[in-house]
This record gives structure tokens, sequence and C-alpha cells, in this order.
């Protein structure tokens, strides 16, 4: 069959075939290649595999747009001025452009082993990242059937299930084919893998991959991705939260070796603005959110919630509402946690940086440690003042502006006369909303020296009362002296006195302009 017996013969005629007829067209590329599975040994060495791999790989990696692909090999005719032809007939409708994903389906065809010959192959042609995640992506989602519960399949065609083993086989090879760059394959599709590995128990190491993978892109996670079923045998909790914990932690790792944000190198203006602390921010929300599903799980054991609400660093939390809520549904799951257990959970929060919502709420709730009350009521004391002061900085500066509103007014402009009003009405509706406030923290103030006097008396005086109660407070604000407490109580009556004159004086403008 060779050249030496007759020229054109059987040999060069298929050379010349393989050339001219299959290497050039898709569809003829692709199934050479799958009938190759049978001969592999024949078709090795007569460099057939290679050659159509070789054919696929340049087509995939050539723009579809620019030369036609795939569309010539299903005969489509375009007339010079772009329109499809039928029959040499313009029709007048233009070809369908093609998206850099039209393999996907074909490819998936192959078996394992080909398949990753020609993803080799495309990598070392340059092929971009993305395409190639999506092709891994679709492939396991074509025969990993636990990716298709959860996720949407598409376009993918459902085949027979795999057996348990080519599933593991097949699940730890496509995590070595993924690209290891941060925010190439999707999170979603990640935390698909890392459960399909959970159920098929996959190695450690692949485990432990998918992980690392997800570690970096934690921050473009949902709260329905983190909650993984736990399928241990002994199954302790209903939610895996050691994984998410190892997930967390090389999160932290990952951001410290990037460059992430520190507290103590940067100002708090630098700080805000900084993309590291974004992210950081991002995942302290989303670990939040996470302890506040996971707590009402009695089996849950308080060691495993600290460590991972402790893991998150502070300045990551602008707030602590999220926390605080998170606690506050772990303590009313487990009612029989002790009174220091209890002290030693709440001291995850710091109450400085609760919002008034939130010390409200709190100052009302029996579970929580009459120390913990305390110390929120004496914050909370503390950033009513904040706002009043803000408050009454805003109502000295509308006085100084109120002539000129009414030199408008009086010019004759009708539109300034009824915006006067409109504004004089809102600001009475917010002074009357701050003096109920002021009441309400009056109340409040009272009651709480009543509870520190009683508690003063049984430890013998005031002089033991920031001891029992372990305030954590500036000493500015916190002299344990009765001297500085009457005196700020003092003030705090003149600033009161002082903002009902002022609401007084106010109620008497707004009746004299209307």
């Amino acid at each position: 069959m060779t050249e030496e017996i007759a020229e054109g013969n059987l040999i060069a005629q298929t050379e010349t075939f393989l050339n001219q007829a299959v290497l050039r067209n898709w569809k003829d590329s692709l199934k050479a290649l799958q009938t190759c599975d049978d001969l592999l040994p024949h078709a090795e060495n007569l460099h057939i595999v290679r050659r159509c791999i070789e054919s696929l790989a340049v087509k995939a990696c050539t723009d579809p747009n620019l030369f036609g692909w795939p569309m010539m090999e299903y005969g489509i005719m375009q007339s010079p001025g772009g329109s499809v032809l039928w029959n040499g007939i313009s029709t007048g409708a233009r070809p369908r452009q093609c998206s850099s994903d039209w393999w996907y389906d074909d490819v998936s065809s192959l078996s394992l082993p080909i398949y990753k010959r020609l993803i080799s192959v495309m990598e070392s042609r340059g092929i971009r990242r993305e395409i190639i995640a999506g092709s891994l992506t679709y492939y396991a989602k074509r025969y990993l059937p636990g990716l298709n519960r959860r996720h949407s399949l598409g376009t993918v065609a459902l085949t027979a299930a795999p057996s348990e083993e080519e599933q593991r086989h097949l699940l730890e090879e496509i995590d070595r084919l993924l690209p290891h760059q941060k925010g190439v394959t999707s999170t979603k599709v990640l935390f698909g893998l890392l459960r399909t590995a959970m159920i098929l128990r996959a190695s450690p190491s692949c485990i432990s991959n998918l992980e690392k993978r997800i570690g970096m892109q934690l921050d473009q996670a949902t709260l329905e991705d983190l909650l993984l079923p736990n399928f241990s045998y002994s199954m302790e909790t209903l939610y895996n939260v050691d994984c998410v914990q190892r997930i967390l932690e090389h999160f932290l790792a990952m951001d410290q070796a990037t460059g992430g944000a520190s507290p103590g190198l940067v100002d708090d203006e630098q700080l805000t603005g900084s993309p590291s602390l974004t992210r950081i921010t991002t995942v302290a929300k989303l670990i939040d959110g996470y302890l506040a599903e996971v707590a009402p799980d009695i089996n849950l054991k308080l060691p495993k919630f600290q460590y991972l609400a402790a893991a998150v660093p502070d300045y990551a939390r602008p707030l602590d509402d999220g926390l605080y809520r998170a606690i506050d549904i772990y303590l009313k799951a487990h009612l029989w946690l002790t009174e220091s257990e209890r002290e030693q959970l709440c001291r995850l929060m710091d109450c400085q940086k609760l919002s008034l919502e939130a010390c409200t709420h709190a100052a009302q709730n029996e579970r929580l440690p009459l120390r913990v009350v305390v110390q929120v009521l004496f914050f909370e004391q503390l950033q009513l003042r904040t706002s009043i002061a803000g408050c009454l900085l805003v109502s000295d500066n509308l006085d100084g502006s109120r002539p000129l509103r009414s030199g408008l007014a009086g010019s004759g402009e009708g539109g300034g006369w009824a915006t006067a009003v409109r504004e004089n009405q809102v600001l009475k509706v917010g002074m009357d909303h701050m003096r109920m406030r002021v009441s309400e923290l009056e109340k409040e103030c009272s009651s709480m020296k009543q509870e520190i006097e009683k508690l003063g008396r049984a430890r013998s005086g005031w002089g033991g009362v920031p001891r029992k109660f372990g305030f954590k407070m500036k000493s500015q604000m916190c002299s344990a002296q009765e001297g500085s407490v009457s005196e700020q109580q003092k003030t705090g009556n003149r600033k009161i006195e002082k903002l009902q004159v002022r609401l007084i004086k106010h109620k008497k403008q707004v009746s004299t302009d209307m």
C-alpha cells in the first residue's frame, strides 16, 4: 500500500483524504477522534490522534466570527453583502454571530484522556483561561449529576451517569485542570464542586485545593453557598462549620499576603477607601450572616461558634449589629448556658460599635448578662449625647441662616416661602422626636443609676463597680468618682434644658412664620 509498490497507493490516498477533507472540517475531525478510542494504540502510532487534536485546537482558538468557524462546515453560504444564501438566492437574513463557547458541547463528547490532551494543547496555544474554565465546567456538569441538582443546566445534555468511582476520578482531574487564578472560575461552581467532592469522598488534597480556590474569592460568595451540609458519619452539626472555618482562614491568609489593610498602618480615611478593606468587610458581613444561620443548631458547641466569630478581625466590622444578632440567636437556642459562658460569648462584640437600634434592643434583652446590659446603656447614652450635640449644632446653623430665608420669602418669591414653611415643619417634627428620645433617655439613665447603686451597696460603694462590670472605657469617660458623675449629670441636664428652651423658641418662631 506504499508508494514503493505503485504511485497513488492506499496510504497516499488516505493521507490526502485526511489533509484535505477530515482535518479541515470540525465535525469530521471530531468524529475521527471519537473513532480512535476503539483503536487508540494504532491511531497513536499513525499520529492520527495528535493531528486531529491539533486541528480541533486551532479551530477552537480561532475567532469564529473572523474565519467562519463553525459556519462553513454546515454548508451555509453568504452573499457578497453578507446575507445568507439559499440555493444561490439571497434571503436577506444575517448569519448568527458565534460566541467563544460554541465548541463546549462538541468536545464534551470526547473521552476524558483525549479531552485532557485537547485542553492541554489549547492552553499551550494561549487560549484565555476563562474559556478553558468554562469548558471544564461544562464537561463536569455533563458527567457529574451532583452539580446539576443545584445549578442551572443551560444547554448541558444529560448522559448516563458514570459510576461513583469514575465520578470521583473525573472530579479530581477537573480540579487539577482548572486554572488557579482568582476569579477565573465562578465561586458558585467551585462550591458545587466542593459539595460534590464531599459527597463522593474525594481525596483530601482535592477537597483542600477546592477550599483554597474558594478562599481566594470568598468575597464573591453568597450565604446560600456557605451552607454546606455536613456529610460526615458523626453528623455532629447540620452544616459543615469546620469547612467554612478553613475557607475563612485561607481568605485571611491570602488577604494578609497580598497586603491586606491593617488599622495599625494607615489612618481611618485611607482604611475606609481601601479595596482590601471592602473585600474583608464583605466577608465579615457574610460570616455574621452565616453565624446567624447556624446558631439555632443545638449541637453547635460554644468554642466552635466563638472561634469562627473571633476569626474575623475587629477592623473588618464597622458595626457589630450582625454579630449581636447571631449571639442573640445562639443564646435563645442554648438556654442551658451558664452566666459565665454567656459573658464569655458576649465579649465577642464591642458595645461601642452597636447602632442605636441595636442598643435599644440589647437594653431590653433578658438573655444578655447584666454586665453587658449596663455597658450597652452607658454607650447608648454617649451616642445620644453626641447626637444631641450634633442637632444643637445644626439648629445653630439654621438659626443663623433664618434671616436670609426670611429675606428671600419677603422678596415676593412664592416658591421660597413655601420651601421655608416645609423646612420649618420638617425641623419641628425632628426636634419633637429628639425631645421624646431625650425623655426616654432620662428614664433609662434613672433606672441604670438605681441598678448601679444597688450593686454598689453590695460591693461597698462605687469603688468596686468598675471592677465588677469590667468596663472597657476611656479614662475621661468612665471616672468612678462621684463628683465627676454628678458633674456629667449636671452638664447633661443643662444641655437638655437648653434644648427645651430652643424648642420653645423654635415653636414660637414657626407659629409666627406661619
